[in-house]
Order: structure tokens, then sequence, then C-alpha cells
């Protein structure tokens, strides 16, 4: 969406089918719109970790962003906020918290390049890998969690949320970053 008012808009919308536990909007401001004990209809069609129907075992924040810009600070700071208090409520590790285009590599790609993974697993709320073996990129990522499509659409997840500035087909480094995720995976 472009902006806040929009996405509050849809998401608030019964006709759209759509709606999410939470939005922050560009200045920082969250806003609970769906009690987080019940069910939202933010993910749509996708899996993590085998298990599908996402909605029904998470909780879905929604961040103001048209996709194609950096997240600003304060925003990023209400998120992180937020997530220390999810998963302390909730009991959920940092392999825990994905995004979209995790869940969906073949229909979605939100939060997209510009999102700080970074950010978030130095503080403790996302995983991040730092190097590891050069073993086949499918074996990691089905570890990880990614859900069974096509090599390039998983490729390409993987690379929005680990890898952004790549492109062109699978190489060592793709592989050698996923190793390293997946070694930081509870399972």
């Amino acid at each position: 969406m472009a902006d806040c008012a929009s996405a509050r808009a849809r998401l608030c919308d019964p006709a759209a089918e759509v709606s999410a536990h939470w939005l922050i909007d560009e200045d920082g401001h969250a806003e609970a719109l769906v009690p987080e004990d019940q069910r939202a209809w933010h993910a749509g069609a996708g899996s993590w970790q085998g298990r599908d129907d996402v909605n029904s075992r998470s909780i879905g924040i929604e961040i103001a962003n048209p996709g194609n810009a950096p997240f600003p600070a304060r925003q990023m700071d209400a998120l992180t906020d937020l997530l220390r208090d999810i998963m302390q409520r909730w009991h959920i590790g940092p392999e825990g918290v994905i995004g979209h285009s995790d869940m969906a590599p073949d229909r979605k790609t939100d939060p997209g390049p510009h999102f700080d993974w970074q950010r978030l697993a130095r503080e403790g709320l996302a995983i991040w890998g730092a190097g590891g073996a050069d073993i086949p990129l499918h074996e990691s990522l089905d570890r990880i969690g990614y859900p069974d499509s096509a090599p390039d659409q998983r490729l390409a997840a993987f690379r929005l949320r680990f890898r952004p500035w790549a492109s062109g087909p699978e190489a060592e480094a793709d592989r050698r970053a996923a190793a390293s995720v997946a070694l930081r995976v509870q399972i």
C-alpha cells in the first residue's frame, strides 16, 4: 500500500478479506486491529516449517511501506518494541519471526529488500547467518522452513531476506549463507 491510511482502509474492509493483528505507520505508531488471540487474515496461502494455515498460528504485523523505500527508524523502533512484547507474550523464538516472502515465495515479496532483518537479528528478534558450509541450497531452505515451491522462487525469497543485493543464478554465497542460517534454527 502507498501509505498507512490506504493500508488501514484495506485491512478494515470486510470485502477485502484481509486483516492483520497490528499496523505500524510511518511515524512508528503501532495500532491494534485484531486481538492477538483471534485469527486474522494476513498471511494467505503458504506454509512455514512444514505447517500450513499460517493465519491460524501467527500474529500478523503490517508495516506501512510501499515496498520500494527504506523503513523509517521510528517505524523499526516501534516494530522491535512490539516484537519483543509479542515474542515474550507468546513464547516465540527468533526463528519464528518471518516475512510474507518467507512463507509464500511463489506470490509474496514483502517486506522486501529494504527491510532491516540484520537489525532484528542483532536485537535477538530474528535469525541471520554469517557464512557456513557449501551444502545443497534446498537442504538448508528446507531446514529453515521455506515451503516447497519452484527452486528459483525459493532462492528469490531467501535472497529478499538474507542477500537482497544478490542476483543471477544460485551461487556458493547463497548456499553458505543458507547453511549458516539453517544452523540457527531450533527444530
